[in-house]
């Protein structure tokens, strides 16, 4: 799936998805995601919304969404799952095309992702910005000049026996947190979207029994 490539303001994406009852479902990206420059006024808009039915597992995992200097991005991610359900989920997220000199000094962003099971709230996690970024991000304790991040999260009742050998593998500016038995939950930081890719990509396929969608090879 894709969203035709770029969203800009004034755009509305919304997608809606579900993993039938015992079946296992994957998405992706046929390439990395970009929010465009935008005029003064509304936000791009991407709507995602996800139904995991009972025994199912649901693999979110789109490319890199990049964001370009001038950038209005208003995105949410719900997600609704079943208890006895499975969850694997990435969002990796770009500052600008770091081999083209970008920086980002004017931008706006609003990112919600929302988990849910059995109608209960299990992860809610949202972002807001409006302004420099770059700035912003290379304060030491805040990103100390990374140039793009990503969330994992793992909902699933293998969830604890994952964590000592995801936390092997993840690079120094990365950790991962056992939330409940069963959610594990990854953040991770990197110099540009190459190392990013280059960190998450052991991660995913040991989460999501050693295979990975085809775009994703570097």
């Amino acid at each position: 799936m894709n969203t035709a490539g770029g969203v800009t303001g004034g755009d509305a994406f919304r997608f809606t998805g579900t993993a039938g009852e015992g079946t296992t479902l994957t998405m992706t990206t046929q390439a990395c995601e970009r929010a465009y420059k935008a005029q003064p006024g509304p936000y791009g808009q991407v709507v995602n919304h996800l139904t995991v039915a009972p025994g199912a597992r649901m693999n979110w995992m789109p490319q890199e969404t990049i964001l370009f200097n001038g950038s209005a991005l208003d995105r949410r991610l719900l997600v609704e799952m079943e208890p006895d359900a499975t969850l694997l989920m990435v969002e990796p997220l770009v500052f600008g095309r770091a081999a083209m000199g970008e920086t980002l000094t004017d931008i706006r962003l609003r990112d919600r992702i929302e988990i849910r099971r059995g109608g209960a709230p299990l992860l809610l996690d949202t972002m807001r910005f409006d302004g420099d970024l770059h700035a912003h991000l290379a304060k030491p304790h805040i990103a100390d000049g990374a140039g793009a991040m990503a969330l994992v999260v793992f909902a699933c009742n293998l969830a604890e026996g994952q964590l000592d050998t995801v936390r092997q593998m993840l690079p120094d500016t990365a950790s991962a947190t056992l939330i409940h038995s069963d959610l594990l939950v990854i953040r991770m930081l990197a110099e540009n979207s190459f190392a990013l890719r280059r960190a998450l990509m052991p991660v995913l396929r040991q989460l999501n029994n050693n295979t990975l969608p085809r775009c994703w090879m570097i």
